[in-house]
């Protein structure tokens, strides 16, 4: 989950290994490090804390000079975030340096045997066993650091990605890839390496994705050479023109990235769906389904993959699959769906979500389908990103980057995205009637402007987060469509503001949770006029019999739920199966303005990060 940037060429690296950090910081950010070569002092400065606390120690301790350098900034996996177990880390010799996103397996084993061999270690880290590791292959094999750094990945277990220099070699990186994402921007006479491209978009609209066991050797004045790290096959470059520019990674304004990515739903909903609802044609356009349709409607069901949020718009999209195209879904933790043995057939369709495209979990359930034989459909957010890579065909959802570490936008951009595919779906086997699927086309477009008009409680809301800041729990309550959303709305709060709260299906509320309700328990429930509405008034009441505090999300216009409810917010009416598009932006909202008055860091929230690169 760490972020890694590096630079080499004509300009001075510090500032463009800072600044890239400072846009990587959303991968991790326990602690933080820089090293620097000037062609004589390999300088090095490596903190606890955030990268602003990196600059404020380096600026004052070391020579920020040199047209080489490489950072990090760490989400710990081995060894507690404190300075020595940041990362850069030196080899013994001091000669080699070394980032790391990702994590060795076997590093235990490794570590006893390089200590046999007279190597001392600073840190608890297994990235200083890896760098050893490179540097005893090149002292026993007299080679030099690409082919060392082949033969020493070759013995590792693990997902990577690294970037290497040898000091006595300054016009050279190693880097290498393994379940990790790794970017290297090609500019004029200059190579950088990120984690992502955003480090580097106002440098170059050039760059290469290494694919998974692919290493590059980049020297200046030469072209990259890629290579195989198992056989050492030579691959050719495949240079991406980037679709990212920096307005979309900056702030814009807001206090928070999160803010800002919540009031950019309307834009990012419209711009998923632009050029595949054509409603005046009556038509979805989505290739990857057309081309692949067959499949789909064959299939016995549909297995949808998902970690956190992505998991949310899994089951909201179980329920939209199943009313509308009638199609069995089933819905999985990815983390968990390759441990249990699980049933696929040649029958099934697997669904990845995923807002990165390189969640380490989904990835190896993508990898597990396809060797049952399953067609495999991807989800994401990043072009270019693994899972992008590594699914059989797919549907971007053109949300934008997403710095904040609580997904917002991604939510539901992914909803999004899966009502098309369930729409077409529908259509194609005729479960749904030309009028109702008129009627779908045409409320869809609309969200985007119904969301501008969700996103006007922001004052009334922030007036309840305000009432409800200290509450110690919260407890989320949906019905169908708006049960994911509740659980989805429980994570946000939990996510940002450290509140412990819990999503329920409202029908489960007398089935136990209805034991902690009591006049200091706040309890938000989705209760919007279109599903189970009668349903959901009788939780109300037998809530407020309790004394339980209510905050409802209504149905403009509603009156019967206001006599009942402490709070109400207003949502524009739409169709249910689109209602979670409307109801999760006060959700979002609420948790956001929460985590504020508490004065929690919103966009990074303690011990989480926004890309989980290893399970």
């Amino acid at each position: 989950m760490c972020g890694i940037v590096g630079y080499i060429g004509h300009r001075e690296a510090y500032p463009i290994v800072l600044k890239g950090l400072q846009r990587l910081e959303y991968r991790g950010y326990d602690s933080a490090g820089i090293a620097l070569y000037d062609g004589k002092d390999l300088n090095m400065c490596k903190t606890k804390g955030k990268v602003a606390d990196l600059q404020e120690r380096l600026e004052k301790e070391m020579s920020t000079s040199g047209k080489l350098g490489i950072g990090h900034t760490r989400w710990a996996t081995h060894g507690v975030p404190n300075d020595v177990n940041s990362h850069p880390h030196f080899s013994n010799s001091g000669n080699l340096a070394i980032i790391h996103n990702g994590i060795i397996e076997n590093y235990d084993a490794l570590k006893k045997e390089l200590s046999t061999r007279g190597y001392t270690f600073q840190s608890d880290t297994d990235t200083e066993v890896l760098i050893n590791l490179i540097e005893d292959v090149m002292i026993n094999e007299k080679i030099q650091l690409g082919k060392a750094v082949q033969i020493a990945l070759n013995q590792v277990v693990g997902a990577y990605a690294i970037a290497v220099f040898d000091k006595t070699k300054p016009n050279e990186i190693v880097v290498a890839k393994l379940g990790s994402p790794l970017a290297i921007g090609i500019g004029e006479g200059e190579f950088f390496i990120a984690s992502d491209a955003s480090p580097f978009i106002e440098y170059t609209e050039n760059a290469i994705y290494l694919e998974d066991e692919e290493m590059a050797i980049i020297r200046l004045d030469k072209d990259i050479k890629i290579r195989k790290i198992q056989d050492d096959s030579l691959v050719n470059p495949y240079i991406q023109k980037l679709q990212l520019n920096l307005e979309q990674i900056e702030k814009g304004g807001y206090e928070h990235f999160m803010l800002k990515e919540i009031y950019e739903q309307p834009l990012a909903i419209k711009d998923t769906y632009r050029g595949r609802l054509l409603v005046n044609e009556g038509i979805i356009k989505m290739a990857g389904v057309e081309d692949n349709m067959k499949r789909f409607l064959n299939a016995d069901r549909i297995i949808i993959v998902a970690c956190g949020t992505s998991w949310h718009a899994g089951l909201v999209a179980e329920y939209i699959f199943e009313d509308l195209a009638r199609i069995p879904v089933e819905v999985e933790y990815a983390s968990e769906f390759r441990y249990r043995n699980p049933v696929i057939t040649e029958k099934d369709v697997v669904i990845s979500i995923s807002q990165s495209g390189e969640t380490a979990d989904t990835l190896a359930a993508i990898k597990l389908a396809k060797s049952k034989g399953a067609f495999v459909f991807g989800v994401c957010n990043v072009v270019g990103s693994s899972i992008a890579r590594e699914t059989q065909a797919g549907a971007y959802t053109h949300a934008g980057p997403e710095i904040g570490v609580a997904s917002t936008k991604a939510f539901t951009t992914q909803i999004t995205v899966l009502t098309l595919i369930a729409l077409r779906l529908a259509r194609a086997k005729g479960t749904m009637s030309s009028t109702d699927y008129r009627r779908q086309l045409q409320e869809l477009e609309l969200i985007p402007e119904k969301v501008k008009i969700a996103l006007k409680a922001d004052k009334h809301i922030q007036e309840i987060a305000r009432t409800y800041k200290d509450s110690p729990n919260m407890l989320y309550l949906g019905r169908g469509y708006n049960f994911p959303v509740a659980l989805e709305g429980a994570l946000k709060l939990k996510e940002i503001s450290y509140i412990h709260a819990e999503g329920y299906p409202a029908a489960e509320m007398k089935h136990g949770p209805i034991a902690l309700i009591d006049e200091n328990m706040p309890v938000i429930i989705v209760a919007t006029k279109k599903g189970h509405y009668d349903k959901i008034v009788s939780n109300i009441q037998e809530i407020k019999a309790r004394k339980g505090k209510i905050i409802a999300i209504v149905t403009e216009g509603d009156e019967h739920v206001r006599e009942l409810a402490d709070y109400v917010i207003e949502v524009p009416e739409t169709l249910e199966n689109l209602s979670p598009l409307l109801t999760t932006i006060p959700l979002q909202l609420l948790s956001y303005h929460i985590a504020v008055m508490l004065g929690k860091n919103v966009d990074q929230p303690r011990n989480l990060a926004k890309s989980v690169t290893v399970e």
